[in-house]
Formats: structure tokens, sequence, C-alpha cells
């Protein structure tokens, strides 16, 4: 989707056919677990942390999350036990106190306390929510892309996410040309080796939109942006001004995409979430489960990265429906969304390709980086005539000036 729309979008700018699309399988499979590939002058980045997993309950199973610092601490007030600083010791904790509750009921006390922890759902019968929502404004006159070599090429984006699916669609639209600016709040540090892996191509500043300095600044961006990605959970933003109706209003050209974990309605739509939890709570972990009943996972954080592409290919196709007919978009993208469209909607095919492009070799690279010298996954995204790399590697996280290039 994010090829086709890419070479879309760069026809219609060009006045030219759409460029022949090809997408190569083994490619896109080691994108898809590019943060498994990462090697930082040759060490391997460590992914979950010792309190993130699976861990049997009185009735079943629960999947915590705790890797920021933040949600580990949240959830080991949130359980009553106290923090020694020794993870490996605190994890046999942690499994005796989870032993000794039902699923729901640890499930809603670390909920309440901010923490992230999911019951174990069955495997699912029903349709989940719609993969994909967006909405049209009818005013404003905006600014019209001329032609380029690259789809995106220079359309301001800014990008307000953290950890994979939301890096990933911004990524993807630096590959494509866009001036991708990562603004992050100083009080919520990112983790290095992800930044490294999802920061290729884009840049990175710290701003508080409690300082009126910082917010000044963010308001001068966002005055020239043409895109808005927004990552945090619904609601997170609004009382910032940057709900997408107040968003909308103040710019009447701009694209707002915004990302959450659970979808835009129901009970769950305003809790936190990650790729490893909605699996949890969609059935995906039921699914694959083991023999002996213990629940697993898909082979690649596949919702995280899925919903990274369908969001970049949602943006690149609002704005070619912009540039044909101008008006602004509020897009709307979950990892719910998409874990209902693999569970309901992909139909298995046979592989096809030659089998040296399925090596996950062929599709790495080095680059130099100031994190230090990056063996990362190349870019799946194909056309002909696509950019094969990022132009350049990750700044370091939040060392950029808030201005565009």
């Amino acid at each position: 989707m994010a090829s086709l729309a890419a070479a879309e979008l760069l026809a219609l700018r060009n006045g030219v056919p759409v460029p022949a699309v090809r997408v190569i399988e083994g490619a896109v499979a080691t994108a898809f677990v590019s943060e498994r590939h990462l090697r930082i002058d040759g060490r391997t980045p460590t992914s979950f942390a010792p309190l993130s997993g699976f861990w049997q309950t009185a009735d079943g199973w629960v999947r915590t999350h705790a890797n920021y610092p933040h949600h580990r601490a949240r959830l080991l007030g949130a359980l009553g036990i106290a923090d020694t600083g020794e993870d490996q010791a605190l994890a046999e904790v942690l499994a005796g106190e989870l032993a000794s509750r039902s699923a729901r009921h640890v499930q809603e006390t670390v909920y309440a306390a901010g923490g992230l922890a999911v019951a174990v759902a069955p495997a699912p019968s029903a349709p989940g929510p719609a993969l994909v929502g967006a909405r049209r404004t009818d005013r404003g006159t905006p600014r019209l892309l001329t032609p380029a070599s690259k789809p995106a090429q220079g359309v301001r984006v800014l990008d307000l996410t953290r950890v994979i699916a939301g890096p990933v669609g911004t990524r993807t639209l630096a590959l494509l040309g866009a001036d991708v600016l990562r603004v992050d709040t100083p009080r919520l540090p990112e983790d290095a080796d992800s930044h490294a892996d999802t920061g290729v191509g884009k840049r990175s500043t710290l701003l508080d939109l409690t300082s009126p300095g910082d917010r000044h600044a963010f308001e001068e961006l966002l005055s020239q942006a043409d895109v808005v990605v927004t990552g945090y959970r619904p609601g997170a933003l609004d009382r910032h001004g940057l709900a997408p109706d107040a968003l909308l209003s103040r710019h009447p050209d701009l694209i707002v995409a915004q990302l959450s974990a659970w979808g835009w309605s129901g009970p769950w739509a305003e809790r936190r979430g990650f790729d490893s939890l909605v699996q949890a709570g969609t059935g995906i972990a039921a699914i694959e489960a083991a023999a002996d009943g213990r629940p697993g996972a898909l082979p690649a954080q596949a919702l995280d990265h899925g919903t990274g592409y369908l969001l970049a290919a949602a943006v690149l196709r609002a704005l070619s429906d912009r540039q044909a007919t101008g008006g602004g978009r509020q897009l709307r993208l979950s990892l719910a969304g998409t874990a209902s469209w693999l569970l309901h909607d992909i139909r298995p095919t046979p592989v096809q390709g030659e089998a040296d492009l399925y090596d996950p070799g062929f599709w790495l690279t080095e680059t130099e980086s100031p994190y230090g010298l990056l063996r990362h996954a190349l870019p799946p995204v194909r056309y002909d005539g696509a950019p094969t790399n990022w132009n350049h590697a990750p700044t370091k996280w939040g060392t950029d000036l808030p201005n565009w290039v």
C-alpha cells in the first residue's frame, strides 16, 4: 500500500504515468523485524525488559509491558511490590504475586495505576475495529506540491509519536523525501536503541509545550507543517490544543494522522497499549499459544510495523487527494484495527520469488551514525526509481533545532 501510494503521488506531482510497483517479500520480512536486526557497533540491543512478558495468573495469563521506567514503576506500585532495583529477583516476586490474582484483576489494578497489563483473551470470532478512518475538511488553500524526484519531497511532517508504529510510518515518509521533525517532551526520554532504528532520515527536537517559549516554537513549526502525526493515547494531547478538530480549525489544510492502540470507540479507546499487549487482548496470543497452553506472539511485531506502513500509505494518499481537491484530512489508525485485518481479512498465499531474496542479509546495510556504526534493515518500499536507502543516519534524540530545513 505504501509503495503504491508513493508511486501515485509521484506521478500526480510530475504529470506522468504511475511507475511500476513491485513488493519484494524478503525486503518486507526483514523490515518488519528491523529492531531485531539492528546492531550498534556490533552490540545487539535489548528488546524486552525482564518485567515485560507473559505471566500465569490464578485463572489464566496476563501480559505486562515495563520497558519504560515509568511503566515499570507503576506496575510494581500497583501490585504493592517494593522496587529493589534488581529486575531478575523482582521477576520472581512478580510471578508469585500475579499467580495469586485473577488476570482481569491484575489488568484493571495496573491500568488504574497508569501501568500496562492485559489479560490474554481467547481467539476471536468476530471482526474488531475498522482498519483506517478518514475525514476531509473542505476549507483552505493548501500549498501545492511541485514536480519533484521523490513523492514527499518538500512535505513537512511534525512527528509526535514514540516507540515503533508511528516512528516506522514517519521513517517511511522521510525515506520518500519528507522533512520529518520528531518532537518529544524532555520529561519522557526515548530508548536510544529504539531511536537508532526508527530515527533514520529524520531529525529530533525537544519541546515542553507547557513552556511559553517552547510553545511558541512549536506553533511556528505547526504553521508551516503539511502533516502532523500523533501516537499518544486518544485525548492525551487535547489539553495542549492538539486535538484534531482544534488543529484543523486553525490550519484547515493540515493532514492530521492519529495512531492509537485500541481503536476509537468502546471502553478501551483511551487506554495505553503496545503491540505485545494488543496481541494479547485481541486473541492473537491465544492463537499463537504453545502446546502447553503458554500464550505466544507473532514472529514479528507486525501490528506496529504493519500500522506504520499503513500510516505512511494513508498520509501519502491524503497528500494526493489534497493536491487534487484541496482541504485537510483527519486520519485514524490503530493497532487493534490492524490486528482485526490480520485475523479476518488476510488470506495466506504461497511464497514466491528467488530463494536468496529471503535471506535477511540481502536487505541489511551499515551506516555510520552518532550512535555508532549501525547495521540496519533497508527500506521495503519499492517502485521504479524509489530510493534504496535514507539520505542520512538518525541524529541523536532531542539534539536538533526546532526548525524546518
